[in-house]
């Protein structure tokens, strides 16, 4: 459609608020071109739906980054992110036997120990950063429980992954960084290390995991496989989960009314959580491939596309929900598609959820009532994640 709206990822100022733009996209280009990187986009929520449910037309082939879709990297084999069916559904299948509800369920106690052990020594305090002091640690040390990765290591882990989704500001990754994404070297030495010493953790699972792969081969996970399957659970759950308790942090400030709701009925936790991933996703698109052409609104996207399914957009489309831009915890169906749909469902969804919800039922067992300080709250400068490097709660 011909239209005057202008998007792209990059652009400082339309991240900073982006929701005025995904409304016009929806309402004046609900399939919207951007010639300057080349790429499609899609902003309404049953276009966004059916295109991730459509993963013969719309591939994870070339991973879920705009830049990877668009780059010649060579995308590695055994990578889930990189992978469509029938070796998705393999690869998926061995995941979830390691990645399972109960092993998470597990590890519960071991996060909220965690949040108290961070949270405590804050009480009596004016306040104080929530990313520096629990969002950006809070993801890899839970991510280290189900590996089993040492504390000792897990900072320079977290780092090396955080360094890996970073980018200018107003500017696309560098593809030469972003194979890094996907090798896991960093991890090389524990994985030898948890070779020699087994014990009861994921990693100790994956290294021991047996199976059928695509040629007919009955095997073990080779050490390279190994290395992309752990760079998988730690990249995919660090960055966004720290900035799910960001916003969670910022948006309750925003709404304490409904934040002393929960305070009083911590059964609204969940929902409360969930309403944030719809309201302030913390991955605000994914990228696809187009394998085939692609009809939408009466225009086509060729085969060889790279496109980017907007849930930023399709969270607030008002086809979808009642006044979808209130953020409202007594939603009669709070639904989003922050993890996606289908096949490619984020795996981690509910470890997600469970680190939103004990983090936030601790910061309200201290601070029912809390603030923020917005003249130093500053966004990160990512284009595949969208949540806070600082924010200031102001308890006192």
């Amino acid at each position: 459609m011909p239209t005057q709206v202008y998007y792209d990822p990059y652009d400082i100022e339309i991240t900073t608020d982006p929701y005025p733009t995904y409304a016009r996209l929806r309402d004046e280009a609900p399939l919207y071109h951007n010639e300057r990187y080349d790429f499609w986009a899609l902003s309404r929520h049953a276009d966004v739906e059916k295109a991730l449910l459509d993963w013969q037309t719309f591939s994870n082939s070339r991973s879920d980054i705009l830049e990877l879709v668009q780059s010649g990297f060579d995308m590695p084999r055994g990578v889930m992110m990189f992978e469509d069916p029938p070796a998705h559904t393999m690869l998926r299948g061995l995941m979830s036997r390691v990645f399972t509800p109960r092993r998470m369920a597990e590890i519960e106690d071991q996060i909220r120990q965690y949040c108290v052990n961070c949270l405590d020594p804050l009480i009596g305090t004016d306040g104080f950063d929530i990313i520096a002091e629990l969002a950006a640690m809070m993801p890899m040390r839970v991510i280290g429980m189900l590996l089993g990765i040492p504390e000792s290591e897990q900072v320079s882990v977290r780092d090396a992954n955080d360094a890996n989704l970073r980018t200018r500001p107003g500017t696309p990754m560098k593809v030469a960084d972003a194979a890094r994404i996907a090798d896991g070297r960093i991890y090389a030495d524990y994985v030898e290390w948890r070779a020699a010493n087994p014990s009861d953790d994921l990693m100790t699972a994956l290294l021991n995991v047996e199976f059928t792969d695509d040629d007919g081969v009955y095997r073990k996970l080779t050490r390279d496989e190994v290395l992309h399957y752990t760079q998988v659970v730690a990249g995919a759950g660090n960055e966004t989960t720290g900035r799910l308790i960001g916003w969670l942090a910022k948006v309750l400030a925003e709404h304490p009314q409904q934040r002393r709701e929960i305070v009083e009925d911590r059964s609204l936790l969940m929902r409360a959580v969930d309403e944030t991933l719809r309201f302030e996703p913390t991955g605000p698109h994914v990228a696809r491939y187009t394998l085939r052409d692609a009809e939408y609104h009466g225009a086509t996207v060729p085969a060889g596309s790279a496109v980017l399914l907007l849930f930023g957009a399709a969270n607030r489309d008002e086809r979808r929900y009642r006044d979808p831009d209130r953020f409202d915890i007594g939603r009669d169906n709070i639904s989003h598609l922050t993890f996606g749909k289908g096949l490619h469902y984020c795996l981690g969804a509910n470890l997600a959820r469970l680190e939103g919800r004990v983090a936030l039922d601790e910061l309200l067992n201290r601070w029912p009532e809390w603030d923020i300080d917005h003249e130093t709250a500053r966004l990160a400068p990512t284009s595949t994640v969208r949540g806070w490097e600082h924010l200031r709660m102001l308890v006192g």
